[in-house]
């Protein structure tokens, strides 16, 4: 798997490569993830565009860790609303999120 992002101090696009399986079956959104050798965390998807996979919600195995991935630099008003609801149902603290700005 390759994470990939455009850092805007430094303008250019950086990568990670890093490796993943699943816990406990491909029919659950539940990972371990490497990006730094043996040391793995865990990703959690809670939320997926199963039609063409544009985006999905995924968190760590706490309440620390939450992401809106998504293929493009915008998304739809509707999917950060659906994002928002489902994260603070989850109880996550949704008043401390980071909004990247991406041109």
């Amino acid at each position: 798997m390759v994470n990939r992002g455009y850092s805007s101090v430094e303008e250019r696009w950086q990568e990670a490569e890093g490796t993943a399986y699943f816990v406990r079956g491909e029919d659950e959104g539940y990972l371990k993830v490497s990006f730094f050798g043996p040391f793995y965390g865990a990703y959690v998807v809670f939320g997926l565009d199963r039609e063409r996979y544009r985006y999905a919600f995924v968190s760590g195995n706490s309440r620390d860790y939450l992401w809106l991935l998504a293929r493009t630099p915008a998304v739809e008003h509707e999917v950060l609303e659906r994002f928002l609801a489902r994260a603070a149902e989850l109880g996550f603290d949704t008043g401390k999120l980071i909004y990247v700005v991406q041109d």
